[in-house]
């Protein structure tokens, strides 16, 4: 004996279309056959379902299968009184149809909406919808590119290669990983939009980037070579003599990888940092510095 669509659904008799719809789209996203490769008995199961939904989906066919005036399939059912008319004729064109069977699924707003809103005109194809998502990285994995494991809805995990010099707001594109075609149509993408993170210290300016680097005072007016970080790892940088905070040198190369080939630079600016605990020598000498006590340090701000 044939399961009624309602059995098949999952749901009871009294159930609101609401209901019907709702466990519709819960098995078609467990059962649809390019969700299950090969799995024949995912796929029956499937054309089960879709069966039962083109019945209870659509309330005026849902009421005629209540009324008994069609059966499971959507085939009319005769009058008993008109049996042997309706068998010796040989008519078979009492099945019910309607090119409307999954409107209703169509019109949700989830990932399998208007997947199977021109399913009942024939077996067209429809290339799956992309997904969308979002994932945020710090400063550095951004910059210099990293491989993340990630986690599709329903699906595998899998690795998604950030390649260096990646933007906040770049949207990066996995082929193929987005909801599944229609009659064999390919899946969607699904597009994964990189938020960046701030760093403490390195600042993105274009294609450049810009930060301060400590300095002694011993380093600021003798000048001398110090080590310097970079976005790849720390480079040996020369500091001139008589060096004043805010003094900037450029790190060719140093940057941000750029969309077309190449780098943008470094620009990295000193700041004097002078020595914590108070040094008692340094004290006196700045005491007894007459030069330093005339030297007009604001002048250019009319001091």
């Amino acid at each position: 004996m044939s399961r009624s669509p309602y059995e098949v659904l999952g749901v009871g008799k009294d159930a609101t279309q609401k209901d019907i719809q709702s466990a519709y789209r819960k098995l078609a996203k467990k059962l649809h056959p390019d969700l299950n490769p090969g799995d024949k008995d995912a796929e029956d199961r499937f054309k089960a379902i879709s069966a039962a939904y083109a019945v209870l989906g659509d309330e005026d066919k849902r009421g005629k299968y209540d009324r008994g005036e069609i059966d499971e399939t959507g085939a009319e059912t005769p009058p008993r009184h008109f049996y042997r008319e309706y068998a010796a004729s040989g008519d078979t064109a009492g099945r019910y149809e309607s090119e409307h069977s999954f409107h209703d699924f169509g019109l949700g707003d989830d990932i399998f909406s208007g997947f199977f809103s021109r399913r009942g005109q024939g077996q067209r194809q429809a290339k799956g919808r992309d997904a969308y998502f979002s994932m945020e990285l710090d400063f550095l994995e951004a910059a210099n590119g990293v491989t993340k494991q990630i986690h599709l809805p329903d699906g595998p995990a899998i690795d998604l290669t950030v390649p260096p010099g990646t933007r906040d707001g770049q949207t990066l594109r996995l082929r193929g990983k987005g909801e599944p075609g229609l009659n064999g149509a390919p899946p969607g993408d699904a597009r994964i939009e990189i938020r960046v993170r701030p760093h403490p210290f390195y600042k993105q300016d274009g294609d450049d980037v810009r930060y301060e680097v400590p300095i002694s005072l011993s380093e600021a007016v003798l000048g001398g070579k110090i080590r310097v970080p970079t976005l790849d790892g720390a480079v040996n940088v020369t500091i001139p003599a008589n060096s004043s905070t805010g003094k900037t040198l450029r790190l060719k190369g140093k940057g941000l990888r750029k969309p077309g080939g190449g780098h943008g630079d470094a620009y990295v600016s000193l700041q004097i940092v002078l020595p914590e605990p108070p040094d008692p020598e340094l004290k006196a000498f700045v005491e007894g510095w007459t030069a330093g006590k005339a030297q007009a340090a604001r002048r250019h701000m009319g001091g």
